[in-house]
């Protein structure tokens, strides 16, 4: 597997390549010269399941922030860099564990010379990111326009200006908007270096197109050995991102445990409001998510604790009530009202 291949780059104090487990990033998407809102947030995401935050720099006011935010923070802390290499250099001394930025934006080579002095002195990784927006008119034009071939040469362009100042501490990122170019992008690049890759459809939506463009592209990806670590761009609260990202890994075998609430799409059998029940029981588990959990929601006895066997808990749907079962086995009937009290009353007792 690819994956297994990549140089080990340490970010604070987690590892991504080399076959350490694919880490799950998002961005926070606060004004980052607003400490309390943006630790807050970050302390959610954390909640949540995120292992790597990423923040925009846009100026001093930001980068001098970003000391503040890592006091009251649990996990490491990327610095978001665009056009202004001075911005690169002042996350740096002010604690920032990772920068991104696009070497081809920052002003030359002489600015990202001095980028990567500051890096070097300690040993702070870069992650090169380019975009289908991004790209140069030299390689649009040698293309024909954004293609994932011109998306990988310019990446590993900027790779090499950062390797010729001989410092290896990358993390590439090639992504698109176009779920079969950043497949096929991901492909290509994986031949050609042996970086870190971090993964990621780019504005992919909002939560429904976007949960499905990225769910079929990074695990496409994730499925072919490729990529170290993964965002899933949707616009809405960040929080989406994180369990978005954990359903895809655990839906690949690439992440175990948690909860897992699985349901039947209804039916013309289905006498109980199934939907909202669903809804309901996944609100519950919320508490519950550092538990390893299968719990089926079934609409009926025909999809109940026969089909759902597999499930650690569950509940099966009649007229108006629901039967409780725990590993293929009914333990008692409730009302419909009842089915949500019952349900977390069994997990306390037995999980």
């Amino acid at each position: 597997m690819y994956r297994d291949r990549t140089r080990i780059v340490e970010i604070g104090d987690r590892r991504i390549g080399g076959g350490n487990p694919v880490l799950i990033q998002s961005m926070t998407n606060k004004a980052t010269a607003d400490v309390k809102a943006v630790t807050e947030q970050i302390l959610k995401l954390e909640e949540a399941g995120c292992e790597i935050i990423r923040c925009t720099v846009p100026d001093l006011e930001a980068a001098e922030a970003l000391k503040e935010i890592k006091k009251m923070i649990h996990i490491p802390l990327v610095a978001d860099i665009h056009f202004d290499h001075r911005m690169a250099v002042a996350a740096i001394e002010n604690g920032a564990d990772k920068i991104r930025i696009n070497p081809g934006n920052i002003g030359g080579p002489e600015n990202v010379r001095i980028v990567v002095k500051k890096a070097r002195e300690r040993n702070i990784p870069i992650r090169v990111g380019v975009n289908s927006g991004s790209l140069e008119k030299e390689i649009l034009s040698k293309y024909g326009g954004v293609t994932a071939e011109g998306l990988v040469e310019s990446a590993l362009d900027k790779v090499k200006m950062i390797e010729d100042l001989d410092y290896g501490n990358i993390v590439i990122s090639i992504k698109s908007s176009d779920v079969m170019m950043c497949i096929k992008a991901y492909e290509l690049i994986a031949e050609k270096t042996d970086c870190p890759l971090h993964v990621g459809i780019t504005e992919a939506g909002t939560l429904i197109s976007g949960n499905i463009k990225s769910g079929v592209g990074i695990g496409i990806i994730l499925y072919e050995g490729i990529g170290d670590t993964i965002r899933v761009s949707l616009t809405g609260d960040p929080v989406e991102e994180i369990r978005s990202a954990k359903l895809i890994l655990k839906s690949l075998g690439l992440r175990k445990g948690g909860i897992e609430v699985v349901s039947c799409p209804t039916c013309g059998r289905t006498r109980i409001d199934l939907i909202s029940l669903a809804d309901q029981v996944e609100r519950m588990l919320t508490k519950y998510d550092k538990l390893d959990l299968k719990v089926a929601v079934m609409g009926c006895a025909v999809n109940g604790p026969g089909e759902a066997r597999e499930a650690d808990i569950g509940v099966a749907g009649g007229n108006g009530e629901g039967l409780i079962f725990k590993k293929g086995e009914i333990l008692r009937k409730v009302s419909e009202d009842q089915i949500i009290g019952a349900l977390e009353d069994e997990i306390r007792k037995g999980f």
